[in-house]
């Protein structure tokens, strides 16, 4: 590493106040490589910028091991610089090779923490990695197949929305019909789920496999699990036999495996686990390795040599999805009525229930036409609103159960049914027929599990049989 100074320089790289004074006081600059004496010991590693929305009190180190941590100024005895070398966070876009006899896939680019690099101006992350530096990124793709590229968006996965979907659908619909072997989709992590079960219901009936894929924690961080999980799906695309919309991201939390999820039947479940997507009321589809693949169910999609596909890429924006609560007022539903909204889902207590100061706006929606659905709250299980009066009172006022339908699915199928037809019969026909097993006859015994820490057999499991 150089210690030839740079030039002098007007940039404080977002630092201000008694942490400007201190880099100054020690002739330290930012990107030297420094040895940070403090009260609490030594710290080696590189002096990072500053966010500019951050306080003043703090130096900022990128340690050996890869982490950020931030110094109190207060705490500094020295700063010695050991050397410079102005870092450039991004990595050069690299023209894919081709090999003859390999599968041809598709990535398609939204955004999300996958295709990231870290703003050290706002210290946030923020879509900045094109499809093709991927690549640069993670050069094992070329083992498994010929890759092409193309960015459709640059957003977080929260600005994902039916302009987005009806775009992304209609790319794979033209992607598959001119032979594309397998689909790879980029995407944040936050609202995979819902785009997942979008592209069901748009693009019926794949002859190949359609994988969305992101990460939990960005590529310059060392516990990314960007590259794994981008490695899975390009080999889920390019080699397996399931045809079908799913999401491929870690199974448990270390390397071991990534898992295959139905694009209708997987949730994120944490905020932060690499392991936070999880198949709900049934089994994954398959697990995935370097090795290849371990099918744990049979009855999926298999992949087909024509190039047939229904595209239906039709969405209505004007559809809520509500959590019901105790002590929700009437008014909640009344003002999506008076804004002119086409279909709510509830998310209902237990069975699928409201409280009764609710059924006027109930009635009222109804009256105007608007679709209505129930979900249950609890994620697992179905909606049984036979069961107890309020559910029949319920039913008798139009709203209509779905199932074990997880309701961000329901809210994906209502907009999607919504947006072919405002025949309410007709929408209740396509809510009520399942298209991709967004509904099932039956929970299996092991679709339900949640671990509850503490319990003796757990901790047994956990500590001794998969840490």
């Amino acid at each position: 590493m150089s210690t030839t100074s740079p030039p002098a320089s007007e940039n404080t790289y977002g630092y201000k106040g008694d942490a400007l004074a201190a880099l100054k006081r020690f002739g330290a600059r930012v990107w030297g490589q420094a040895r940070v004496s403090t009260t609490r010991g030594a710290f080696e590693g590189i002096i990072l910028p500053r966010s500019e929305n951050d306080d003043d009190k703090h130096i900022v180190l990128k340690l050996i091991t890869g982490y950020n941590v931030g110094i109190a100024t207060h705490t500094i005895n020295a700063i010695e610089e050991t050397g410079y070398k102005e870092a450039h966070y991004q990595i050069p876009e690299r023209e894919f090779p081709y090999s003859e006899g390999k599968p041809n896939i598709k990535l398609f680019g939204t955004g999300g923490t996958i295709a990231s690099r870290l703003d050290y101006r706002t210290g946030a992350v923020i879509p900045a990695f094109s499809p093709g530096e991927l690549y640069g990124a993670v050069p094992e793709l070329a083992d498994i197949c010929n890759l092409s590229t193309e960015k459709l968006f640059a957003v977080f996965s929260e600005n994902m929305g039916p302009q987005q979907y009806t775009k992304l659908a209609v790319a794979i619909g033209e992607e598959i019909k001119n032979g594309i072997d397998g689909i790879v989709v980029g995407h944040g992590t936050d609202t995979m789920h819902h785009t997942a079960s979008a592209l069901a219901f748009m693009v019926q009936r794949p002859p190949v496999p359609i994988v969305l894929v992101g990460s939990q924690r960005s590529s310059d961080r060392p516990s990314s699990d960007a590259a794994l999980n981008l490695i899975h799906a390009t080999k889920t695309a390019a080699e397996s036999d399931i045809a079908e919309v799913m999401v491929s991201m870690f199974g448990p939390t270390s390397d071991e495996y990534g898992l295959l999820h139905t694009g209708t039947r997987v949730r994120k479940m944490h905020s932060s686990y690499r392991s936070t997507f999880r198949t709900i009321g049934d089994v994954p589809l398959a697990m995935v390795d370097n090795d290849g693949f371990k099918p744990l169910k049979t009855d999926y999609n298999r992949r087909r040599k024509d190039r047939d596909v229904i595209v239906k890429p039709y969405f209505e924006e004007r559809v809520a999805l509500i959590y019901y609560y105790p002590n929700m007022h009437p008014d909640i539903i009344d003002s999506l009525i008076d804004n002119g909204y086409r279909g709510i889902v509830i998310a209902g207590t237990g069975l699928g229930h409201v409280n009764k100061p609710v059924y006027p706006a109930v009635r009222r929606a109804r009256d105007a036409g608007v679709a209505i659905y129930m979900t249950v709250q609890t994620l697992w299980g179905y909606v049984h609103m036979s069961v107890y009066d309020t559910g029949r009172d319920l039913m008798a006022m139009g709203i209509v159960p779905l199932a074990n339908m997880l309701p961000e699915v329901a809210y994906v199928k209502l907009g999607w049914a919504l947006g072919q037809t405002g025949d309410l019969e007709k929408v209740k026909e396509l809510m009520l027929t399942p298209i991709c097993r967004e509904t099932t006859d039956r929970e299996p015994y092991n679709g339900y599990l949640v671990f509850q820490g503490g319990i003796p057999e757990v901790e047994t499991f956990l500590h001794k049989i998969h840490k």
